[in-house]
């Protein structure tokens, strides 16, 4: 036996290398009996070839301990700076160097987009009956829970009553405000002449108020008032026209009369509205020079009942003053006279009050109050705190009982949907108002037959049209 001089293993004399270290020994034995055998002290122990005849003995094995040579420090010097040793071992067959691996790169988590919830829904495997492994026995059906969809069914119940209901509201309103258009136009509800007011350029409307059968001069126009809008900016001007101005009608005809009876003329009494609305946009456009082709009539008397059915008007009156009025507007039934009065300041006017208030001429304390020019005006307020109500929320639930009231009260050729987006484009609180008066381009005078009349300046037509044009609000 020998050992292996670099472990310190015993090995059989013709073993080519160390099975444990596996490196190649060629020194002779004696060469190997260095410090790779065992110390003398180790002989204590008997050899395995003593024991063989021994009785009783086992074989003792021949393989001892791992013993290694004590390393000496020239040796410990040695392998510190590298020495390799004097025998190297080359394997039989060639190892190849491991790979190298692609340094470690710790995953980074990913938010999903939609996230499951936790616990996460798990496929259940079918349940057998009657066998003795899985798969075996008959396949048991169990009865599937009830999905609960009453809740599904209330809501979708609840849905379609919502829906009937409106329907059932929608429809009727549709159609009654359908007719309403039709009643008080002679176009189409829907139809627009003007592009709904999309247009850039500026909008006429001429709008005539007149008494009403049952009064003395039921359809002589004693209100009427340009309303001038540019529809872009709502900028909007008010002009009024005095009823008593002085023109000839039919133009060229040499038969003059006050510019309110051109409607009742030409409409013989309000038989034929569209001829009699036509006549006098034509006459008030030669007169202020501006292109009036819409027109628009108001009946005093539906107008009281409207505003009645609107709940009344706010009206901040700006003088106070008292006037004789008329008891009834047929002097063949009443022909008495009171006296009303309008205190200065905020107001709130029902129908009647309101026509009072618009129409007052017999003014007994207050002189400015009396003519046209103020009668105007207060018209004009009367219409702005009338369009006001409207366009307030809490009038809407009288919306049916003021179509009524007005179906027979108005009359336009403009439809429905111009009108409404014509007074959605009005700026009444902020328009600029012009009247036609003796401070600027009228006088006053006397007709052949004794009438009070207005007249131009210095018979300058011309003058009135340059006075509007630099009035109108651009």
């Amino acid at each position: 036996m020998r050992s292996c001089e670099f472990c310190g293993t015993e090995l059989p004399e013709d073993a080519k290398f160390c099975g444990i270290c596996g490196r190649v020994s060629e020194t002779p034995l004696s060469t190997a009996r260095g410090n790779g055998s065992y110390s003398p002290s180790n002989e204590s122990f008997p050899a395995s070839a003593n024991n063989v005849n021994v009785p009783g003995s086992q074989k003792r094995s021949t393989r001892r301990p791992y013993q290694y040579a004590p390393s000496t420090p020239q040796q410990y010097q040695n392998w510190q700076q590298g020495e390799e040793p004097t025998v190297k071992y080359t394997p039989r067959t060639p190892v190849s160097s491991p790979p190298q691996q692609a340094a470690y790169t710790p995953p980074t988590a990913t938010a999903r987009s939609n996230p499951q919830q936790y616990p996460y829904p798990q496929a259940q495997p079918p349940l057998y009956v009657g066998g003795f492994g899985p798969g075996q026995g008959q396949r048991a059906n169990l009865p599937r829970p009830r999905r609960r969809r009453m809740g599904c069914l209330i809501s979708l119940g609840v849905v379609l009553l919502l829906l009937i209901i409106l329907f059932s509201i929608a429809i009727p309103t549709a159609q009654k405000v359908m007719a309403f258009g039709s009643a008080i136009s002679t176009q189409s509800p829907l139809s627009s002449q003007t592009n709904f007011i999309g247009t850039s350029d500026r909008v006429n409307i001429l709008m005539m108020g007149y008494g009403g059968s049952g009064h003395d001069g039921a359809y002589l126009t004693d209100s009427m008032v340009v309303m001038s809008l540019m529809p872009q900016s709502h900028h909007t001007t008010l002009i009024s026209v005095p009823r008593d101005l002085w023109i000839q009608y039919p133009p060229t005809s040499g038969n003059y009369y006050k510019i309110n009876a051109v409607y009742p003329i030409a409409s013989k009494n309000n038989a034929n509205p569209v001829a009699g609305g036509d006549a006098a946009a034509q006459k008030v456009s030669l007169v202020t020079g501006l292109n009036i082709k819409y027109w628009m009539t108001i009946n005093f008397t539906g107008f009281r009942d409207f505003i009645n059915a609107i709940g009344g008007v706010d009206v901040d009156v700006p003088d106070a003053f008292t006037s004789n009025y008329p008891k009834n507007d047929d002097p063949s039934i009443d022909a008495s006279w009171t006296k009303v009065h309008f205190a200065k300041g905020l107001q709130h006017m029902n129908g009647a009050t309101a026509i009072e208030y618009a129409r007052a001429r017999y003014v007994i304390d207050n002189p400015a109050e009396g003519t046209d020019f103020a009668r105007s005006a207060r018209q004009q307020l009367i219409m702005k705190a009338a369009l006001s109500r409207l366009k307030d929320w809490h009038t809407w639930p009288s919306f049916f009982s003021a179509m009524d009231a007005l179906k027979n009260t108005i009359y336009s050729n403009l439809s429905l949907a111009d009108l409404a987006s014509f007074a959605m484009k009005m700026d009444l609180n902020n328009a600029h108002r012009v009247g036609l008066n003796f401070s600027n381009v009228l006088v006053g005078a006397r007709s052949n037959d004794g009438q009070s009349i207005l007249l131009p300046r210095n018979d300058d037509w011309q003058a009135i049209k340059d006075y509007i044009s630099q009035q109108l609000y651009i």
